[in-house]
């Protein structure tokens, strides 16, 4: 089958959108390619609502395939599994902007698969896959009020980089992405190493500058080949019983919107649906749905009305809550509280990422929990999901800034946030519970981290808007926009921001930043009152390492042969040692002591045998001529019974045991390899 190939210059590179060709059973597909990158999406709309449900399902799968990068997937099963989390964040990056962008109402299931056929190191292929069902959707007959565009942005020597390559990326201080209309910003999302909030704007402005180019160029494709949009029926309660509902109930959802419990909140809420249902039941006996649909409307009207005159919420926070553990803290504003606990490891502990993105291996790990009991309800408990996993990344690109290098703190570190309380932003209160745990545990940290969640509430009928500040649960569910920052004193590290309405503007950017910068302060400071900067020592539970370099060429000496050599030297010692290719040597322990130990016997190895070099050696036979003592694995010398001591020695067994650890000088090192050594010297004059 002939389809139709478009292309556009996209930042130097070519961007080619396919159709038409190949998945002619989905409602829109789309073949994206860019340098040797190709990504395939199908987007597919359901022809009728799925029963029972009052939210858009929207469902977004992005697919790694291993093949993608000539690689047979581990494992004894030999294919893919289930996606890696770099693949959830891929899906969650895809969703986000998508998601507003049809009818309030409109419940028939959308399916979007982004699948990756083929890699490219300098091409990212998220946003593909961003672009790309874009693209599937605007040609399907979704509803779809889009298209919208994506790229990529790297700074580098304070250059802006639209979609950086691989070794731009490397050396970029920002990794950003931006997607939205032609019109306004809908999604960003960004780790940075202390950018200004000037340089984080102006970023944003430029990535939208490009997404008005691919927006456009959509638009051309879907004009051409797109297909019909499908009617959409949206059900609305009959009006008249609309105002009589709201009429009697307006009272009622004032009283229970005027607490700040969340628990409160939520049975007033119940104890009013019932109140209004059974006051109505009589004339209207099949209107319990409507009637929930006009509270909710109704209690977010209330809600946008009043938001802007609620309390703040108050701070505490704690460390050192948990003996054992490495270091832990507590950060609590509000009803939102997290508990963070961090735990220390060598540098083998960190994470294998076996995947097709460039990055094989983390040392820093951020996990984050949010049991049912934290919003007290009863569910049940199982692995994490896509927003458990998508808040744990933020929170980890929001303190990898700010981490000790791996030659000034050799450790792999595991964060775990557990939610302990919601009603709020839990995501940035991990980043402050985090921040304290580390300094706790005797991380060096650069310096503190905080977040803060902003929020944003549009009156469409008169264009005015309010930018909040610390935005809680109800306030984010109701609320146009979730716009978290997170950074230092001296700039941001990480941002993502959500749009539940069109996009914002530079205006809303602009005020939501510098509020974000204030609120910031005002956290650090809090966190200051209850630790200031990293302990001095880490926690005696955690492990003490050790670091030092050997020659690359001594590694398998030190290894010996089927590793006999440094399994000895963990045997004797208890000790964790850890090889490089490069010659580092890691060795950890609790036991200062042991650590040394274990090292000078890796030092013995590797030094080389030469004339007038003393060692430590172990006798390991015992001949009428002297005792062959072990210099280090698979190098022998022999001390002749002449040379044993500075008296006259009559049997060998008199001065040594085979086991004894002597010192030595060696004095000759023959032709054929054997090694003469002497004890003279190395003992006082006097025999014991």
């Amino acid at each position: 089958m002939q389809g139709k190939t478009f292309t556009m210059e996209l930042a130097g590179k070519t961007l080619t959108i396919e159709t038409g060709k190949y998945c002619e059973q989905a409602g829109g597909s789309a073949f994206v390619r860019m340098g040797d990158a190709v990504v395939m999406v199908n987007a597919t709309v359901a022809k009728q609502p799925r029963d029972g449900v009052d939210f858009l399902p929207l469902s977004i799968e992005f697919e790694e395939k291993m093949y993608s990068v000539g690689k047979i997937p581990g494992g004894y099963i030999k294919r893919e599994g289930r996606p890696s989390e770099k693949a959830i964040l891929c899906s969650r990056l895809i969703d986000r902007p998508l998601r507003p962008l049809f009818p309030k109402g409109f419940y028939n299931d959308i399916q979007v698969i982004a699948t990756v056929l083929s890699m490219d190191p300098d091409v990212q292929p998220e946003i593909l896959g961003m672009i790309g069902s874009s693209a599937a959707l605007a040609m399907s007959e979704a509803p779809f009020a889009g298209p919208t565009g994506a790229v990529a942005v790297g700074m580098v020597d304070g250059r802006y980089i639209i979609n950086p390559t691989l070794e731009e990326r490397h050396k970029s201080k920002l990794n950003l992405t931006v997607a939205g209309t032609k019109d306004a910003v809908m999604m960003v999302e960004a780790g940075a190493n202390e950018l200004s909030e000037k340089e984080m704007l102006d970023a944003i402005l430029t990535a939208h500058e490009e997404v008005k180019k691919i927006v456009a160029f959509i638009e051309g494709i879907a004009a051409e080949c797109g297909k019909p949009k499908m009617e959409v029926n949206i059900y609305h309660p009959d009006e008249a019983f609309t105002e009589l509902v709201r009429e009697y109930a307006r009272d009622k959802v004032e009283w229970q919107l005027d607490t700040f419990e969340r628990k409160v909140r939520e049975e007033r809420s119940e104890q009013v649906k019932q109140e209004v249902i059974e006051h109505f039941a009589e004339e209207y006996p099949d209107s319990a749905g409507d009637i929930d649909m006009i509270l909710y409307n109704l209690t977010k009207e209330i809600v946008r009305d009043k938001i802007i005159n609620r309390k703040i919420r108050p701070i505490w926070s704690e460390v050192g809550i948990l003996p054992r553990v490495h270091g832990s803290g507590v950060f609590t504003r509000g009803q939102t509280q997290v508990m963070t606990i961090a735990t220390l490891a060598p540098l083998s502990e960190g994470q294998e990422l076996d995947g097709i993105d460039d990055v094989t291996f983390k040392r820093y790990m951020h996990q984050y929990n949010m049991p049912p009991y934290s919003v007290g309800e009863v569910r049940r408990v199982g692995s994490p999901g896509r927003r458990e996993i998508g808040h744990g990344a933020l929170a980890e690109r929001a303190l990898v800034p700010m981490l000790p290098s791996e030659e000034e703190f050799p450790y792999a570190m595991r964060l775990v946030s557990e939610v302990i309380s919601s009603n709020g932003s839990t995501s940035q209160a991990s980043i402050c519970a985090s921040t304290l745990a580390l300094m706790d545990a005797g991380v060096p940290i650069k310096k503190p981290v905080a977040g803060v969640a902003m929020g944003l509430i549009k009156d469409d009928s008169t264009g005015n808007i309010a930018v909040l500040t610390d935005i809680q649960g109800l306030e984010d569910f109701l609320g146009d926009m979730d716009f978290k920052v997170a950074g230092t004193r001296e700039g941001i590290t990480a941002i993502q921001m959500d749009i539940k309405i069109k996009g914002i503007d530079e205006q809303i950017l602009t005020r939501a930043l510098e509020q974000a910068r204030r609120g910031r302060l005002f956290i650090l400071d809090k966190m200051a009152e209850t630790i200031k900067e990293p302990r001095a020592d880490l926690s005696p539970y955690a492990p003490r390492i050790m670091q030092f370099s050997i020659h690359p060429d001594k590694i398998r000496e030190v290894i010996g042969s089927g590793g006999k050599t440094i399994n000895g030297i963990i045997a004797a010692t208890g000790v964790k040692i850890d090889l490089e290719d490069d010659g580092r040597v890691f060795i950890a322990s609790p036991d200062a002591e042991a650590a040394a130990a274990a090292k000078r016997m890796i030092d013995d190895i590797c030094r080389d045998i030469e004339v007038g070099g003393v060692f430590l050696g172990k006798v390991v036979n015992i001949l009428p001529i002297g005792a062959q003592v072990e210099l280090k694995p698979g190098k022998k010398g022999l001390v002749h019974i002449s040379r044993l001591a500075n008296h006259r020695v009559e049997k060998v067994e008199d001065e040594v045991q085979i086991g004894d650890e002597i010192l030595v000088r060696v004095i000759a090192i023959k032709p054929d390899g054997k090694i003469d050594l002497t004890r003279k010297e190395l003992l006082p004059d006097a025999k014991k």
